[in-house]
């Protein structure tokens, strides 16, 4: 008779020994049809299964395969962008942000409708569609560019349209739009002719970022410039090529007084606009 193995007690969290299994399944350890927690544990003691660190990627490759998921569906590519997602949230160096976008990116159904967007931007191909705002009025938008971006845990259609009525962004950038994929109704999609655009507009807006967040700070994909002040200590000048003020706005303004706007002159003077109306409000 052969000698049963010594038992050893883990003192795990459910989360915990539900990942166990779930590793447990996917390496075939099973008793019956049910994973094998042990037989996991031996393998791994037997080298069998070799263990590896799950937070020593670089930042480099991390942003190198954020910046290809981003450019799969920006190209309508879901499928593809999706494989990239599961490979990235495997990884425990994800910022929270990025997580969340992520899992959002997973848990969204592609729906007919959707699909043919997605096909659309892939051929590269002007379409038309019918969009309905937050007071329920339709709009009718000729597009010549498009991208899917996931803003603030919604996706959001970000395209160039020949139609400006309505856009209350800067001139130069009035045939930029962004639009929610969820208020855009089945069946409002129709190919058009013309030629497909290489991108949306764009403007260069400037900062300098101070204090300790000039240290703390993440660089973007859409960061063309990042350089020290030699001038100004611990402050960081930075130019980022922007589409849209409004997102722009939203990201910068929780910073404070540790980013300044620099440029363009029009971008400054709007913001100056908004945080006067702040200022306002509060009756100082």
């Amino acid at each position: 008779m052969g000698r049963r193995g010594q038992s050893v007690t883990l003192s795990i969290s459910d989360r915990d020994k539900a990942q166990l299994e779930q590793i447990a399944a996917e390496q075939g350890m099973l008793w019956g049809d049910r994973p094998n927690i042990s037989r996991l544990v031996e393998a791994i003691a037997r080298r069998e299964l070799l263990i590896g660190r799950n937070n020593d990627w670089s930042d480099d490759r991390l942003l190198a395969l954020q910046q290809a998921m981003r450019s799969l569906i920006d190209e309508g590519q879901t499928d593809k962008a999706q494989i990239i997602a599961r490979l990235l949230l495997e990884r425990s160096e994800l910022t929270l942000p990025l997580r969340s976008e992520i899992e959002n990116l997973l848990a969204t159904p592609v729906t007919s409708w959707r699909a043919e967007i997605d096909r659309y931007i892939r051929r590269q191909k002007p379409f038309q569609l019918t969009y309905g705002d937050a007071s329920d009025r339709l709009w009718t938008f000729t597009i010549r560019y498009a991208r899917i971006a996931f803003r603030e845990k919604r996706q959001y259609l970000e395209c160039w349209c020949e139609e400006t009525e309505g856009n209350q962004d800067l001139p130069e950038l009035q045939h930029n739009w962004t639009l929610r994929l969820d208020r855009i109704p089945e069946a409002a999609l129709a190919s058009v002719p013309g030629q497909w655009r290489s991108g949306l507009d764009t403007i260069d807006a400037e900062m300098h970022i101070m204090g300790g967040l000039a240290f703390a700070y993440q660089s973007r994909p859409e960061d063309i410039v990042k350089e020290w002040l030699a001038e100004q200590p611990n402050t960081r000048r930075v130019v980022r090529r922007i589409s849209n003020t409004f997102w722009f706005f939203r990201e910068i303004l929780p910073y404070g007084e540790d980013c300044l706007v620099i440029g363009t002159e029009s971008l400054r003077n709007r913001l100056i606009v908004k945080l006067r109306s702040v200022y306002q409000q509060y009756e100082l």
